[in-house]
């Protein structure tokens, strides 16, 4: 599952912990990793725009957390056999106003071997 290995890349690059939902005790500085959609190519080559967010206790705090996860993206298509390509689609302040949980959103379009 490419989620899986996001989160533990990203783990390993940033030392924030990496989930797949917002957990219920979720610590100060966290991650969560969400596929958004996808599609496959050919019998083994499938697509994917995944959506990551950097959750922080200050706004600044998440934007620095946001960009650790920028390079560790940069790089994981050298890191990860699996990951032929990792494009940035869009990056923004993703605070949640209901919450008013400190967050930034990147999303990213990869290509990657099933």
């Amino acid at each position: 599952m490419i989620e899986t290995i996001i989160m533990e890349a990203l783990e390993s690059a940033t030392n924030a912990p990496a989930y797949m939902e917002v957990p219920e005790q979720a610590p100060k500085e966290f991650i969560t990793v969400e596929r958004t959609g996808g599609g496959q190519r050919g019998y083994q080559m499938r697509t994917a725009t995944v959506a990551v967010r950097a959750y922080g206790e200050s706004l600044y705090k998440a934007a620095l957390l946001n960009e650790k996860i920028l390079n560790a993206m940069r790089e994981i298509q050298y890191q990860e056999d699996s990951i032929c390509t990792c494009e940035l689609n869009s990056s923004y302040n993703y605070t949640d106003p209901t919450t008013k949980r400190y967050r930034y959103q990147s999303v990213f379009d990869l290509v990657y071997f099933a």
